[in-house]
């Protein structure tokens, strides 16, 4: 009963919003060079355990030949533990209909196989700084961002993730089937518990296990209730007699 309990909830908060999930193993750890180029220098979004969300805009197109999967997204996730179970999915309304594609990858394979890194370089292009970003870039103590506050010369499991975004819709308007509009999505990372649980699942399970017990409770205090009456109305009647 409990185990239905959740999966009709999963159910019915999967139906506010579309999902696209993997579930993967940390791999064991590497040590990364320090020297450039880095990983620093990609300047990719990082996802952590710690900082475990990010909400953005992810660029996506209809399929071609090339890109069969739509456009390339790359995203780092850095502190895992070796053999720990975890999930990275992504959520988008259901407004903006896009068809996601989620794949993780070690850090050798990525530099070894030449369509990967070609996707990857190019989309790291896409990311640098230019020189207006540095000439409004402001000292302040504030502004470190994620990848400043990781330690990559650190050996950690790290894993490269690849997001591929395709517009899945049809429409009689022009400008939207030549110009994809982003898509405003939320990318958690989420380890599992004792690698069987998903962690933001947790505080749904305790508040189901609360109603589950406190139904439960109830009920037999109400069965004794009803017990009772029907108990006096037989003696009641037996009396009568």
């Amino acid at each position: 009963m409990f185990l239905v309990l959740i999966l009709l909830l999963s159910q019915t908060l999967s139906a506010l919003a579309n999902t696209e999930k993997a579930i993967f193993l940390g791999p064991s750890p590497l040590h990364v060079p320090i020297e450039h180029p880095t990983l620093e220098d990609l300047h990719l979004d990082v996802l952590t355990p710690v900082n475990y969300s990010l909400r953005t805009h992810i660029q996506a197109e209809f399929p071609t030949g090339s890109s069969r999967y739509g456009q390339s997204t790359w995203l780092l996730l850095h502190g895992l533990q070796e053999r720990q179970r975890y999930e990275v999915r992504i959520c988008w309304a259901a407004t903006q209909p896009t068809s996601f594609r989620l794949d993780t990858y070690e850090l050798p394979t990525v530099f070894e196989t030449p369509d990967l890194i070609t996707s990857l370089a190019k989309y790291s292009e896409t990311r640098q700084p230019t020189w207006r970003d540095f000439e409004d870039e402001k000292p302040s103590i504030s502004t470190a961002g994620i990848e400043s506050t990781i330690a990559f010369e650190d050996p950690s499991s790290i894993l490269f993730l690849h997001v591929q975004a395709a517009a899945d819709y049809y429409t009689m308007n022009k400008t939207l089937m030549e110009q994809v509009p982003p898509v405003f999505v939320d990318i958690i990372l989420d380890p599992f518990v004792f690698n069987v649980f998903p962690r933001s699942l947790i505080p749904t399970a305790v508040y189901i296990l609360v109603l589950a017990v406190g139904s439960w409770v109830l009920s037999k205090h109400i069965s004794r209730w009803l017990t009772g009456i029907a108990n006096h109305k037989t003696d009641s009647g037996k009396k009568t007699r």
